[in-house]
């Protein structure tokens, strides 16, 4: 039993990413059904970050009111720099990015972020290459190939390929939006996916810094919420200026930032803050290849969305671009484990520095207790 309990809590960061990813797969599907609905996407993400807020805040009053640290202006900005990047630009880019394209496509193309997340960290010294080693070259290859993927899958379609087909179809009229708003601009969709893989790469980066000086994830994300709801707000009422679009029912466009605030970025967040913490950014960022099948499988389904010969390849590349990453992340961290002196069933040494009398400072040696009681006893004999 003390195995099994070993082995589930080395495995528990890899079951909570799992579990992030079907997470995200409901959000895609909320946020294509409210996009057919009408409702502004900027106006979404901003009722987003305002229920995570309310759903966060309560929790970290409750959970880590006496063990917070010190509040000091150093984190404020912390807080406002994470909710930037975390919430309003990678989330504004991201549902761009989704109505312009699909939820696959726009799915896949965050697939990136494990490779710009390893670039970022490697330039921060969070992470180190080591390209004369496996591990290192494998990173590298894994992160040539994702680039590859990615690349395919923006600038080639090829053939429809028709896998299944179902009734269930929770879309309406959705042929008459793509025609009329988003007629196959695939390239603005692209640079827009790409703005946010970037913007979402540095807020991991950043979460490993907060992490460290202020390692309280619900009070944490309970700023970054903050932060981010002020600015979602901000921008969305310059933008968005018809007061119909912020109007909520008892519709999908509640299910769908209620979800999306108190799952994807209350609970989720507190979650990944989790993780980094115990794993790093470049553990996080590459579990992104499996919300793209689950994706691909319910958009097909659900939301009579097609799947092209390019998209298939294209992720097919970056998935094993990604896992060959992350296979060479993994390496390294047994590395370290097993560098990492263990004491427990091992005699335990003391490092003593015995000096003798005439020799200079630079022939001064560290001996054991056992090796400086010899060297005394060959001492006394001389004498």
């Amino acid at each position: 039993m003390r195995y099994i309990g070993k082995v589930l809590h080395e495995l528990k960061p890899a079951m909570l990413m799992v579990l992030i990813q079907f997470s995200y797969v409901g959000m895609n599907i909320f946020y294509k059904l409210a996009a057919n609905d009408g409702m502004n996407l900027r106006v979404l993400v901003a009722y987003r970050w305002f229920f995570s807020t309310a759903f966060v805040a309560p929790l970290a009053f409750i959970f880590e009111r006496k063990k917070r640290p010190k509040f000091t202006w150093m984190i404020l900005v912390q807080a406002f720099l994470s909710g930037l990047f975390g919430a309003t630009l990678a989330q504004n880019l991201y549902v761009e990015s989704l109505v312009l394209t699909s939820a696959t496509y726009a799915t896949a193309a965050t697939n990136l972020i494990p490779a710009i997340t390893l670039i970022l960290a490697t330039s921060f010294g969070l992470e180190k290459l080591r390209l004369r080693t496996t591990e290192g070259k494998a990173k590298v290859f894994g992160l040539s190939i994702g680039i590859g993927g990615a690349m395919l899958l923006t600038f080639y379609k090829g053939v429809e390929i028709k896998i299944w087909s179902t009734n269930v179809r929770l879309l309406k009229h959705s042929h008459q939006i793509q025609a009329s708003h988003f007629t196959g601009n695939y390239i603005l969709g692209s640079a827009m996916a790409l703005g946010s893989c970037l913007s979402f790469a540095l807020w991991l980066i950043l979460q490993t810094k907060i992490s460290k000086e202020y390692p309280c994830p619900y009070s944490s994300t309970a700023l970054m919420s903050l932060m981010g709801s002020i600015q979602c707000v901000t921008l969305a009422l310059c933008l968005e200026r018809n007061w119909s679009q912020w109007k909520l029912g008892w519709n999908i466009r509640l299910l769908t930032v209620a979800y999306s605030g108190i799952v994807s970025s209350g609970l989720v967040v507190i979650l990944i803050a989790w993780c980094v913490t115990k794993r790093g950014p470049v553990f996080v960022a590459s579990f992104n290849p499996l919300s793209l099948v689950l994706v691909a499988i319910s958009g097909s389904l659900l939301l009579e969305e097609q799947l092209h010969l390019g998209s298939i390849l294209g992720a097919a590349l970056v998935v094993c671009g990604q896992y060959l990453l992350l296979w060479g992340q993994s390496k390294e961290l047994k590395e370290k484990a097993q560098l990492i002196p263990t004491t427990n069933g091992s005699p335990r040494t003391e490092s003593v520095e015995v000096v003798a009398e005439g020799d200079p400072p630079a022939l001064n040696a560290s001996f054991t207790h056992e090796e400086a009681s010899l060297s005394k006893e060959r001492k006394n004999e001389q004498k």
